[in-house]
């Protein structure tokens, strides 16, 4: 498979720059993914698309404020850092802009409170560092940090807080799950009274999920690894469904991500933590979801070919297509998709 087989042509004006004033007012295509067949809707009416004995499985992972912008101490020379991922005794995996005027032994000022200093350089502008700080660093990034949002986003976010699902609780992701976004504290409770079974699991979203695919020939590309976790009573009541024969809906490529890594590596849903560089395109064989939430992705990522898989290309991009044609809004801050 070609990177050109993933392409379609986006009129730049439907590429969301806000999210809407009501999360769940955004637009829904629901997808037969056998037949292709369409309707349109809007968010909340997610409910009516949901049985009882459904299982709503979504990421609980809550976005750190990981774009931060500082000097390089010898030089005042302007350096872009965003934190990927924790390393552990506060060395971080970071994409540094300019890559190139960093080395080893570098110290890059933010304020009096917090400072990096560059312990390795690798490829594609990654960089780790040694952060250096007084207080709680999560306070710090709270004041000094910004909302790490798509380049494709020139608006200025009013509110940090749109770009966290309602649900978020463990910190650490460098984006934002961003099928959740749609779901306010009200419609969960609404799908959770009509029996629909919610569950969560944490995917801290980084490098893999975003990075541009670089090669023509797709079974060429690398994912870059994310850190996941699944608890006893998630895995037990997943376990439950499965033998029950109950649907599973992943919210989010990040949670399909998760799900299908498990299911994959154990032949059932099973309490783990670990890092995961699966890649999904078509071909793929799931064993753990029958459906998914989902926004509109970029042309030729790899979240465009993980929901081809769960359908055809052919499809999807159809799909796209209409959704073009009844202009709806595309990517972050956009409208969603329900394949079923």
């Amino acid at each position: 498979m070609n990177l050109s087989d993933f392409d379609y042509e986006l009129p730049s004006e439907l590429i969301a720059q806000t999210p809407l004033k009501k999360r769940d007012e955004s637009k829904l295509l629901v997808l037969d993914k056998m037949t292709g067949s369409i309707n349109h809707k809007h968010f909340e009416s997610i409910i009516d698309e949901l049985n009882s004995g459904d299982v709503l499985v979504l990421n609980d992972t809550k976005v750190i404020p990981a774009r931060l912008i500082g000097v390089k101490s010898e030089t005042g020379a302007v350096i872009e850092l965003l934190l990927l991922k924790d390393l552990g005794e506060d060395n971080w995996e970071c994409l540094a802009r300019p890559a190139k005027r960093l080395k080893v032994g570098t110290i890059i000022t933010f304020s009096e409170e917090l400072q990096a200093k560059v312990l390795e350089k690798l490829d594609e502008g990654l960089v780790h560092v040694e952060l250096i700080y007084k207080g709680i660093l999560m306070e710090i990034l709270d004041r000094l940090g910004e909302m790490p949002l798509p380049p494709y986003i020139h608006e200025h976010l009013e509110d940090k807080n749109r770009y966290q699902t309602v649900y978020a609780k463990n910190v650490g992701s460098a984006a934002a799950p961003t099928a959740g976004l749609h779901f306010t504290e009200e419609l969960l409770e609404k799908v959770e009274s009509k029996g629909v079974e919610i569950l969560f699991v944490t995917l801290h979203v980084g490098l893999g999920t975003f990075r541009p695919v670089e090669v023509d020939n797709i079974l060429e590309h690398h994912m870059h690894s994310e850190y996941y976790q699944m608890t006893d009573i998630v895995a037990e009541k997943l376990n439950k469904a499965k033998k029950e024969h109950r649907k599973i809906y992943a919210v989010g490529t990040t949670t399909t991500r998760v799900l299908e890594t498990i299911a994959h590596k154990y032949e059932q849903f099973k309490a783990c933590s670990g890092n995961t560089e699966i890649f999904i395109y078509p071909g793929y064989e799931f064993k753990a979801i029958n459906g998914l939430i989902t926004n509109f992705h970029l042309p030729k990522s790899t979240l465009l070919m993980l929901v081809s898989a769960l359908s055809t290309r052919e499809i999807i991009l159809n799909a796209y297509k209409e959704a073009i044609k009844n202009k709806y809004r595309f990517f972050s801050f956009g409208d969603a998709m329900f394949i079923k």
